[in-house]
C-alpha cells in the first residue's frame, strides 16, 4: 500500500500544536504554513486524522500544487491532473470554498467556476461521458491561492470536525471545541492537576478537557464524508477507494475505543458561571458527551473564585467586548481577574481574550502572548506561568 499527502487546516497560531498531534497519531510532518499541517499518511490515515486529531477543522487529500497567474494557467493545470483518480463516474463534487492571498487570480467565484469547468473536461474525456449523474458520494474540494500558488485539496471530512456531537445548548459567543483543545493542548496542564474554567460558559473547555484526559477521541460518535467513498460503483482503482475503505474506519474506531479510560482516577475539573442558565446547559452538553461526573459545573462570580488547592490551571475564555459592551465594565472585569491572579501565587491562567487592555488592565507581568486567530478576530492567547510545583518523590 503507497502513502497518500494529506494536509489539516488549523487556527492561525496554533500550528505548532497540531504538528505535534499528527506526529503523536504516528504520521511524518512534510509541511508547516501559516494556518496549515501537511502530512504522509498511510491506508488508515483519513481515518485515523478525522477520528483523533483535536485541532483541525478538517482532513484533505492533498490533490494538486502549482503556480497560477491566469485562467487560462488555472485551467490548463487543472485538468491535467488526473481527476478519474479520486472522482468516480457518478461522484458529485464541486469547489466547496476557493480564497485567494496576494495573488493575481483573486475572485473566489471565477476560481471555483474555472476548476469545475476544468475538471468536467478532463472526466468527460476519461469516462467518454458529456453529462454527469453526480447522484453519487459527495467530493468538495478546497482551492487556495497564496502569492500565485494554487493548492487543491479533496475534503474528507464534510461537517467541520468541531462538531463533535455534544454541544446542543450554546450560550452567547461560544469557543469552538477545536480552539478549546488546541489551548488545553498549548498549555502544560495534566490529567491529575485542578482545571478551572471561571468563565465556562456552555461548557466547552471543561468538556474537552475531560475528553482529553479520558482519551476519548473527538470524533469516535461520528461519521465523515470519505466513509461513503468506499460505495463507490466506480470500477477503476480509485485513490479515494484505497485509502477510504471501511475496513479503515472499522480498525481506527474499535482503536479509539480500545483506549478510553473508563475507570481511571477522578478528575479535578470544573466550570462556573454566572448565569444559570448556561450552566444548565453545560451540565446537559457534559452528559451528552459522556463526561458529565468528571465535572463540576457552579454558579459562581470570578469575583468569589478562589481554591484551597495549589498548581492549579485556569484556562478560560473571559468577554471581551461582545458580552459586555462597556468600556468600564470590561476595565473592572479584568481588575477581577487580575485580583485572582495574585490571590495565589501557584495557580497558572492561560486567558484567552480579545479585549485590547487585557494585558494592561491584568496588572501580573505576563510570561508569554501568543496571537492567535478566532475566525476572522485577532485574539491573544496570555500565559501567566504560576510557581512550579515540587518534584515528586
Amino acid at each position: 500500500m503507497g502513502s497518500i499527502k494529506l494536509m489539516a487546516p488549523c487556527h492561525f497560531g496554533m500550528e505548532a500544536v497540531l504538528k505535534r498531534e499528527v506526529a503523536d497519531v504516528g504520521y511524518e510532518i512534510d509541511e508547516v504554513v501559516d494556518g496549515r499541517v501537511t502530512f504522509i499518511g498511510d491506508e488508515d490515515a483519513i481515518a485515523k486524522a478525522n477520528t483523533f486529531l483535536r485541532t483541525t477543522e478538517r482532513v484533505l487529500v492533498r490533490v494538486a500544487g502549482f503556480e497560477a497567474k491566469t485562467f487560462d494557467e488555472l485551467f490548463e493545470s487543472v485538468k491535467a491532473l488526473e481527476w478519474e483518480r479520486y472522482i468516480p463516474k457518478n461522484g458529485r463534487f464541486w469547489v466547496a470554498k476557493a480564497n485567494s492571498v496576494s495573488s493575481q487570480l483573486f475572485s473566489p467565484r471565477d476560481i471555483q467556476r474555472i476548476v469545475k469547468k476544468a475538471i468536467v473536461e478532463r472526466l468527460k474525456q476519461t469516462y467518454d461521458l458529456d453529462i454527469f449523474p453526480e447522484d453519487g458520494a459527495d467530493y468538495p474540494l478546497r482551492i487556495s491561492i497564496v502569492k500565485d500558488f494554487v493548492t487543491i485539496g479533496l475534503d474528507t471530512t464534510g461537517e467541520s470536525l468541531h462538531k463533535r456531537g455534544y454541544r446542543k445548548y450554546t450560550a452567547p459567543a461560544p469557543l469552538t471545541e477545536t480552539l478549546a483543545s488546541a489551548i488545553l493542548l498549548l498549555s502544560p496542564w495534566k490529567a491529575d492537576r485542578v482545571l478551572v474554567d471561571p468563565f465556562c460558559g456552555s461548557g466547552t473547555i471543561p468538556i474537552e478537557a475531560a475528553l482529553i484526559a479520558r482519551k476519548i477521541a473527538p470524533g469516535i460518535h461520528r461519521e465523515f464524508l470519505a466513509e461513503k467513498w468506499a460505495d463507490s460503483d466506480n470500477k477503476k482503482e480509485l485513490i479515494t477507494n484505497e485509502f477510504a475503505s471501511k475496513e479503515a474506519f472499522l480498525r481506527v474506531r474499535e482503536e479509539a475505543n480500545d483506549i478510553v479510560i473508563r475507570d481511571g482516577e477522578p478528575l479535578q475539573i470544573a466550570g462556573y458561571d454566572i448565569d444559570d442558565e448556561v450552566i444548565r446547559y453545560a451540565r446537559a452538553n457534559a452528559e451528552l458527551a459522556g463526561v458529565e461526573e468528571d465535572i463540576h459545573f457552579q454558579r459562581r462570580d470570578v469575583a468569589d473564585f478562589s481554591s484551597p488547592k495549589k498548581y492549579g490551571f485556569v484556562v478560560t475564555n473571559p468577554p471581551y467586548g461582545e458580552r459586555l459592551s462597556d468600556k468600564n465594565e470590561m476595565k473592572s472585569l479584568y481588575g477581577l481577574i487580575s485580583d485572582r491572579i495574585a490571590d495565589d501565587p501557584t495557580w497558572s491562567w492561560f486567558i484567552l481574550s480579545g479585549y485590547e487592555e487585557a494585558e494592561k488592565d491584568i496588572t501580573k507581568k505576563v510570561t508569554k502572548r501568543r496571537k492567535i486567530y478566532n475566525g476572522m478576530l485577532k485574539t491573544y492567547l496570555y500565559q501567566y506561568m504560576g510557581e512550579k510545583p515540587p518534584k515528586r518523590k
